[in-house]
Parts: structure tokens; sequence; C-alpha cells
């Protein structure tokens, strides 16, 4: 994976060799010049070196949007027998939104993939993105969000579960076309690729007369991985969690590189607010101006409440916009982008804030044990804005979750906190001793538990052990760009 790769055949012995073995590989195939390059690259090189202990399947996702596209699966899963590698083929079925599909079959797409990763019993899955894909990408993205643009990430980990590698994204298409016509293997041309509806395709057409559209990559990944693990150390001296629902930085934090505080700031915005991207380019620097300020006040930004005070900022959710989530026996999902909940009781529950409901809210800490124990009536009581138990609530980490200092929290802060904490219901009222020991409640980061790019790693794992989650899967490499890791 190495920007300075001269082939799609180096790309691949590279990436190979580049792995941790013994190895069972997923190849996401679509049929296209790309995938199918990808498939056969792959076999060739798996097969010409045996002593690498890999082997392959391969997956087709059938969006089921096109007349044709089963057809295209059938013949893809030919393509595979052929070669010996086993295939199968996931359909998108239910239906389709009338807006944003594209976004939506890219989160279709993953999900099936990763649940035939799962069922091949593969380590990884593969994908056949190229550098033509990286070029666009870069075009479109631009200045939108970031500071520093690293285009499609060569490695992401998907649900927590599944690494997703790129091995020939730094390859040109025509590169992959030449080999696969070499071996005299067609390829299908989706038509989609030719509607200049979407932008990527608007893009494509216009890159393909802008000769000065390359960027050094490397040094965009190197830049944003340094600034992850910058924002991992600052998470380590300037930030406090309490009681899993309330975030503090210390004055000092407010005054470091401003770089690292945008990059961490904006990020602890989207896990507080349960959304999944940071906040756009204007929303941060009015949040920096604020934070930097040497005026003590409120302000609220991506559905948090920014609390400004003389011993450093608060951050909490605001306890409006919160919907409820109901969960039938056996069910998971994520409620408010901030909690997970698996619903392992023979009943049907339902999660919903404090501040809409009369019941006692749930703090969580983390995997140990899932729910760590409940607010005691007293914390919405005026004269006791904590918890008395809180002390009970600390992870094994005391610097990071230091849950015995709630008592000198600011009441209104930690009121505002509480009122935004997840309430267990059955009916309208608290779920049974039996029922509630059957409910597994932990935090949800959302700009990272459902795509983690390997850029953002370091800051993630950390923020997890903030959190007191478990750790995230480790990239299952044992090089990268010929460099042991």
């Amino acid at each position: 994976m190495s920007p300075e790769t001269a082939s799609p055949q180096r790309a691949i012995l590279q990436f190979l060799t580049s792995l941790q073995s013994p190895a069972r590989i997923l190849v996401a195939i679509s049929g296209g010049s790309d995938s199918t390059g990808l498939v056969l690259l792959l076999d060739e090189a798996v097969k010409a070196a045996p002593h690498l202990k890999m082997s392959l399947c391969a997956a087709t996702v059938d969006h089921a949007l096109r007349v044709g596209s089963a057809d295209e699966a059938r013949e893809v899963a030919a393509l595979c027998a052929s070669l010996g590698i086993p295939h199968t083929t996931m359909i998108w079925e239910g239906d389709k939104p009338k807006t944003g599909i594209m976004a939506a079959a890219r989160e279709a797409r993953y999900g099936l993939l990763a649940t035939a990763a799962e069922s091949f019993e593969a380590d990884l899955i593969v994908t056949g993105h190229t550098f033509d894909d990286q070029r666009e990408t870069l075009q479109m993205r631009g200045m939108r969000t970031e500071q520093i643009s690293t285009g499609i990430a060569d490695a992401v980990l998907f649900n927590r579960r599944f690494w997703i590698l790129r091995p020939l994204l730094f390859s040109s298409r025509a590169d992959i076309r030449a080999f696969l016509n070499e071996r005299g293997v067609p390829w299908i041309d989706d038509p989609s690729n030719e509607d200049v509806t979407y932008e990527r395709v608007r893009t494509r057409r216009k890159l393909s007369t802008d000769a000065g559209a390359e960027r050094n990559i490397r040094a965009a990944w190197e830049a944003r991985l340094a600034l992850s693990a910058r924002g991992a150390e600052w998470l380590d001296r300037h930030f406090t969690l309490h009681g899993g629902l309330l975030g503090q930085v210390t004055p000092d934090g407010l005054r470091q590189d401003r770089a690292v505080l945008d990059y961490a700031l904006g990020r602890l915005t989207a896990v507080f607010g349960g959304l999944p991207f940071a906040p756009g380019r204007a929303h941060m620097e009015h949040i920096l101006a604020f934070v930097t300020g040497s005026e003590p006040g409120r302000m609220t930004v991506g559905r948090v409440v920014f609390d400004l005070r003389r011993d450093g900022l608060y951050l909490a959710r605001e306890s409006r916009g919160i919907l409820p989530l109901v969960l039938q026996p056996g069910e998971a999902g994520v409620w408010d982008g901030r909690f997970g909940a698996v619903n392992r009781s023979g009943t049907t529950i339902g999660v919903e804030a404090q501040a809409r409901h009369s019941l006692i809210p749930v703090l969580v800490t983390g995997i140990q044990p899932p729910r760590v124990g409940a607010v005691n009536d007293s914390t919405m009581r005026e004269e006791s804005p904590a918890p008395k138990d809180l002390g009970a609530l600390d992870s094994c980490d005391e610097h990071r979750n230091e849950g015995g200092l709630g008592r000198d929290l600011p009441k209104g802060a930690w009121k505002r906190a509480i009122a935004a904490a997840p309430v267990l219901s059955a009916e309208g009222n608290l779920l049974s001793e039996e029922s509630d020991r059957m409910v597994e409640l932990t935090p949800y980061f959302a700009p990272f538990d459902r795509f983690l790019t390997r850029f953002d790693f370091i800051f993630a794992n950390r923020l997890s052990a903030v959190f007191a989650t478990a750790p995230y899967a480790r990239l299952p490499l044992r090089s990268i760009d010929g460099k042991t890791i």
C-alpha cells in the first residue's frame, strides 16, 4: 500500500507480504474492471506463493437497482468458479430510499460484505478501489470538512469487526484493464458510471483532461497519523470523563496547538453529539473561537452543549431532539448515536432520554460490566447535583474516568448531562430485575464505530480506553509500506 507502487502486480505482491498469515481474504467483486482485476491479480499471486498461506473467497453485492444486475452477479460467480474461488452473491433486499441512494447503497454493501465475511470465516475484506477513485474523491472533498485531505483510506475498520483494505489504491485503472486484456478476461461496464446526475461521474470527466490533479497522498497520510497521535496524547493530559456522560477539558488543554484542538474537539463533538462526522469548517471555527475566549458562557453546536467555566470546558449532549428507541426481544440498535443497546430479554424494551421520562437514568462506562449502575434518586434533587454512588462508576483507569469527583462538578453541567442519559423501560415502567440484567447498554462512537480509518485509529483507541470500552481490532498487517508495525 504505497504511492510508489509501479504496477498492479507489484501492489498485490507488496500487499500479500505485508499481511499477517495465515489469512483468508474476502474479495469484493462487482464484475467491473477494478474488482475483476483484483480477483485475478490476487489469485495469480496466491497460487504463485503458497508459502504465504493465503486463501481467497469472494462476494458480489447485487443492489437490485438495475435490470440485469442478477445476470451480472451470475457471470461473476462463474468467473470465480473457474478460478476455484468460493463465491456468494448478497442481495440488497427491501425498499430503497428515494434520495441519498449512493450513500445508502454503500452502507448496505459493506454490511452485506461483512455478513459474507462472517459466513466464510474470512479475516479481512479487500476492495478494488484505484488511484482513479482516489483522485476523484480528493477533487470532490476539497476542503469541505478537514484541513488535511487524506482522500480514500487504504484501510478502514467496519463495525469494529472487519478491516477493509484497498491494495490497488495507487494503481491506475488503465494498468488494471491492460492486465485483464493480456489475460483475455472481459469485465462488466456499469451504466451508472456514465450517469452525469452523480457527482463522481461529473468529476471523473473533468479529471480525464486535468493532468495536474495528483497529490502527495503519503504526506497527507503521515500528517493525519501524527495529528491522531497528538490528539490521543491531548486526551490523556487534558480530558476527563465523568459518569460516562459529561466531558471536561482542562483550561490548559484549551491553550494547546490549534490544529490538535481542532482535531480533538471536532471528534469529541461528534461523539457526544452522536453524529458520524465532526462539525464542518464554519462550525469548528465558531467552536474554537468560543472555547479559546476568556469569557465563560454556553453555546450549542452539533447537538452538544459547550459550557465554558473557570475550571475548563464541559461537554454534554443537549437534551432536545433525542428520539426513543424500541427493541424487540433479541434485537440490537443504536440509541441517539451514543449508545449501543442489545435486548437479550424476553420483553420489548424502550430506551429514551431522562428529560422525557420520570424513571431513573442508567450511567454507562463500558464493558466491565456493560451496565454498571443506576443514578441514585438524589441525583435529580437540587441539593445534590451528582449521584452519591458515582464513585462506583469509576473505570479501571482513575485518570480517565474520575467518577469519584462527581460531587465537585458544576450542578448545571451535571444536570444537563443527566437529562440526556439513557433510561430503560418496558411499557412505561422500570424493567424487572431479571430483564434489567438481560439488556446490554454500551457507549457507541458515531464517528468511529461504523467506519474507522487507520488514520484515526490511535485517537479512537485512546478514546475507547477513556470510556472503558473494548479496544478496536488491530490491523491484520505486519508492515505498512515496508515498515514493521
